[in-house]
């Protein structure tokens, strides 16, 4: 099996600063994308950032310039340091893995349950 297990949401005030940690475990081979989604009330899921095992990154468009994603790909963890947030960014936030469980094995992507990040005053 394979979990993934997100930390760090809360609540912060406007222009305020959370760090999102996510880490996968479980029977893992390898990993490949790893990072994040978020999902608003009365919203679609959408990205918010992702990197592969090389280090290139993607980054939604609304949190370009604010957002930063990191990977440990030795201990299978991403993290996500938002900066400059905003009330729009209040959404439950979900790590994503794309992950291959053995060496013969195809990739499947995996979620986490997510964390709720609350931008209010």
């Amino acid at each position: 099996q394979v979990q993934l297990v997100e930390s760090g949401g809360g609540l912060v005030q406007p222009g305020g600063s959370l760090r999102l940690s996510c880490a996968a475990s479980g029977s893992i081979f390898s990993i490949n994308a790893m990072g994040w989604y978020r999902q608003a009330p009365g919203k679609q899921r959408e990205l918010v950032a992702m990197t592969t095992r090389g280090g290139s990154t993607n980054y939604g468009d609304s949190v370009k310039g604010r957002f930063t994603i990191s990977r440990e790909n030795a201990k299978n963890t991403v993290n996500l340091q938002m900066n400059s947030l905003k009330s729009v960014d209040t959404a439950v936030y979900y790590c994503a893995a794309d992950i291959r469980r053995t060496v013969v094995a195809g990739t499947q992507y995996y979620w986490g349950h997510g964390t709720q990040v609350t931008v209010s005053s």
